[in-house]
């Protein structure tokens, strides 16, 4: 079967899976969208600087945001999963909703400023540099590769893989970058 058909199949199947078992699920999507965000800023600066960076407040390879921002989408927009423009509109006003509200809370309450978009490329649109045009649209597609993409990629996974196998291919890394968020807090 062709991927794109592969991934549509998931994603109009319906599953049937423990508490425990979407919970695992659930710390899979968390943990990917960590390592997506990494991903995406260390790309994106390297544009935006011309060099690369290193990004977020952690030692690992995940930036805790788009991991929490993952978790929103799914809770906000999934069950609009058969509409792509809801899912893009509500991942969109979510996404930029939880960034701002982080980036001014990080600033008001702890003299803190993990971004400004005051001072990158392409930042029409621009709210007191915690969001922008740019970064919402691009939580927005975002939203969509999570939604058609990954979680049925990972319920698929899920679904076909050895529980044990698969819990272990996800707690591993989900408890690594939970203790990561952890430390980087208390430091």
């Amino acid at each position: 079967m062709h991927p794109v058909a592969t991934i549509r199949a998931w994603s109009r199947e319906e599953h049937h899976f423990t508490p425990w078992e979407k919970l695992v699920i659930l710390l899979f999507l968390f943990t990917c969208g960590g390592i997506f965000g990494f991903i995406y800023e260390t790309f994106f600066y390297r544009i935006d600087l011309g060099y690369f960076v290193k990004r977020g407040t952690t030692l690992g390879p995940w930036i805790p945001i788009y991991a929490y921002g993952s978790f929103f989408i799914l809770l906000i927009a999934y069950r609009f999963r058969r509409r792509p423009l809801a899912v893009f509109l509500l991942s969109t006003v979510s996404s930029g909703v939880l960034e701002y509200l982080t980036g001014w809370y990080l600033w008001t309450y702890r003299q803190l400023r993990l971004w400004d978009y005051n001072t990158e490329i392409w930042n029409w649109g621009n709210i007191n540099g915690y969001i922008c045009a740019r970064s919402v649209l691009f939580f927005g597609l975002s939203g969509l590769f999570l939604v058609y993409l990954l979680v049925p990629v990972a319920t698929h996974l899920a679904g076909t893989m050895k529980k044990r196998t698969f819990a272990l291919m996800t707690l591993i890394p989900a408890g690594l970058f939970i203790l990561d968020i952890v430390y980087s807090f208390i430091r």
